[in-house]
């Protein structure tokens, strides 16, 4: 057990870079001045990482409220 939990703080404190991008994307973000695309495009990842935050939020708050009923009718 001690030994699957070292291999799991390892993986997570082990952080490999990667340049994930298309060659469009990277062609035009580095040939721009002033970095009016490239914030844009920030902006669209983190808008669309929200949504499946919530998703899983929302799926997670309806399982709580639903295990608490069943909890209170048992009582």
């Amino acid at each position: 057990m001690k030994r699957l939990v070292l291999i799991l703080v390892l993986l997570l404190l082990v952080v490999t870079p990667a340049e994930a991008q298309c060659a469009m994307c990277r062609a035009v973000l580095e040939s721009e001045d002033g970095g009016g695309t490239a914030k844009g495009i920030n902006n669209g990842i983190v808008y669309l990482m929200l949504f499946p935050y919530l998703l899983i939020g929302g799926v997670g708050y309806a399982i709580y409220r639903m295990r608490k009923n069943a909890r209170a009718e048992q009582s």
